[in-house]
């Protein structure tokens, strides 16, 4: 255990000596603690001054942002039925409990059956500020991966009675 130093043991005393006691109990002794002499502030020095300020250099036309790949290829029609809660999966997938490996094996093996399952229910959790959902973060970047692009057609965020945030529809090109 630390010992207090001479500054907590001035602060304590004054809390200490702050407080009312109960009816019929005594406060207890507080000794006096001397308060060491705070250092006198020093002279701040001047700021330097700024440099002077070069023209601004012309910046390139901002880029246009590229659609998603995984969301690109759906009509309208999809978005319609996921936004309504139309949308019912045929295959769910919980990865709750899984390893980051487990769960890209489990997903992996799911996404390649080619049983003409079209929609995938991915329930990977949302995670928590203390514990982040690392299947959840990792999901975007396996479903790019080549083995299991070619058979993505689109990656949608879940409808709340099947998720919400933490869970997605991953809808799969259909067979040939």
């Amino acid at each position: 255990m630390r010992r207090l130093s001479a500054h907590e043991r001035a602060l304590w005393a004054r809390v200490a000596a702050s407080v009312k006691p109960l009816p019929g109990k005594r406060a207890p002794e507080v000794p006096a603690v001397a308060v060491p002499a705070t250092p006198a502030p020093t002279p701040a020095k001047a700021a330097p001054k700024p440099a002077p300020a070069r023209p601004a250099a012309k910046a390139p036309p901002p880029a246009k942002p590229k659609p998603h790949p995984l969301g690109a290829s759906l009509d309208g029609t999809w978005d319609r039925q996921i936004s309504r809660g139309r949308l019912s999966p045929d295959r769910v997938i919980d990865l709750h409990g899984h390893t980051v490996v487990d769960a890209h094996a489990t997903l992996s093996s799911a996404i390649l059956a080619n049983d003409g399952t079209r929609v995938i229910l991915v329930v990977t959790g949302k995670g928590r500020p203390d514990r982040p959902a690392r299947i959840r973060a990792e999901l975007m970047h396996w479903l790019e991966r080549p083995d299991l692009r070619a058979h993505v057609a689109s990656l949608r965020a879940a409808h709340p009675r099947h998720g919400g945030g933490g869970a997605f529809y991953v809808i799969l090109r259909r067979a040939k």
